[in-house]
């Protein structure tokens, strides 16, 4: 069974910087997509930052140039670095893995709130 554990979330001042880490038991993130997503109250979910199986990544323009996604091979984790974060990133912010291109599991979420 895949269980993923995000953690990280908190208040910020508006410039601040965060570090988001999601946990994964139960599957091998080496061999997986995985993904950061955020939803802010009344938007739709959207994608933040994805990571490949290869390595290879891509952010949503609203975030490049601050947001910084990695893998961890040996801990099985994979991280969101956020800096320059601004009010509207508040945001509880999930992760996904996708395997085999089909097999969705997301976490629980990790609120994010920007003041200003």
């Amino acid at each position: 069974q895949v269980q993923l554990v995000e953690s990280g979330g908190g208040l910020v001042q508006a410039g601040g910087s965060l570090r988001l880490s999601c946990a994964a038991s139960g599957s091998n993130l080496r061999f997986a997509e995985t993904g950061w997503y955020r939803q802010a109250p009344g938007k739709k979910r959207e994608l933040v930052a994805a990571i490949t199986s290869a390595g290879s990544t891509n952010y949503a323009d609203s975030v490049k140039g601050r947001f910084t996604i990695s893998r961890d091979n040996a801990k099985n984790t994979v991280y969101l670095q956020m800096t320059s974060l601004k009010p509207e990133d508040t945001a509880l912010y999930y992760c996904n893995v996708l395997l085999r291109g089909y097999d969705s599991h997301w976490g629980q979420g990790t609120q994010v709130t920007v003041s200003s």
